[in-house]
């Protein structure tokens, strides 16, 4: 995919942000010295670990360089760089791992999960948020316009790069052997959205991309016209006017052995 759009992100900023705040408050740790912020993105997660402990050491880690741009304007005494939550190796074994909205992103979550686990400190935790909607009619009815002509042609399994999520017992039981703890746990937020084209505006940064940057211009208005009106019927409008947009998310909050 092109790099990322730290802006277009970013104009739902306090809907994103609210799910790493849940997140932030089940981990329980008093002064960790060094806190790794794996999937920054433009700073607002890191943003709020800053806040928390202000005497650690915040690391980010993106991918993207327009999203650790944008970081590193946000934060100018936090530390950003360049890597890949599938394969980075910290240098100091961290207090905390916070990935918030990444890993839906990394393949084979049965090997991802455990190697991230052991990277920790001794007493360390490792905190997870992922987007848990691949089922829900905003992300089913990608899939469903992907799959029709002219577009299949061009994006064939544009959707294969999300990864699809195991069941919450499933990560409980990669985490628990070498665990002192672990909760997991899934919360959908219902965020009223004032249209049909707010929505698709919010999907366009995050699981639209794989699917209309592909397409040629053309082709892409297409695609997206048929999907807003997917949408208007699937989000009706409430008493007030708005679409209540169903966003399920998945958390995982585990502590390593001393």
């Amino acid at each position: 995919m092109a790099d990322w759009q730290p802006d277009l992100y970013l104009r739902f900023e306090r809907e994103r942000t609210r799910p790493a705040r849940d997140l932030l408050a089940a981990v329980d740790l008093d002064a960790p010295r060094h806190v790794v912020d794996l999937g920054c993105g433009p700073g607002n997660s890191t943003e709020l670990l800053a806040a928390q402990w202000p005497q650690a050491e915040i690391l980010g880690i993106d991918t993207s360089p327009a999203m650790l741009r944008a970081a590193a304007e946000r934060l100018p005494r936090s530390r950003f760089e360049a890597g890949d939550a599938a394969t980075w190796t910290p240098s100091e074994a961290p207090e905390l791992i916070f990935a918030n909205a990444v890993l839906q992103w990394v393949p084979d979550h049965a090997a991802l999960m455990p190697r991230l686990f052991s990277l920790l400190a001794p007493g360390g935790v490792l905190a997870i948020q992922m987007p848990d909607n691949l089922d829900e009619p905003s992300h089913r009815l990608m899939r469903e316009v992907a799959a029709e002509p002219p577009f299949a042609g061009i994006l064939g399994d544009a959707a294969a790069l999300r990864t699809r999520l195991l069941d919450l017992q499933g990560y409980y039981d990669l985490l628990a052997p070498g665990a002192a703890e672990v909760e997991v746990w899934r919360t959908v937020y219902h965020h009223p959205m004032t249209t049909p084209a707010a929505i698709v505006e919010w999907l366009s940064s995050t699981g639209l991309k794989p699917f209309v940057e592909p397409l040629p211009e053309a082709e892409r208005t297409a695609f997206l016209e048929r999907y807003q009106a997917a949408l208007d019927a699937a989000y009706p409008p409430r008493a007030d006017g708005r679409r209540l947009l169903a966003f399920p998310r998945s958390f995982i909050a585990a502590r390593r052995l001393r």
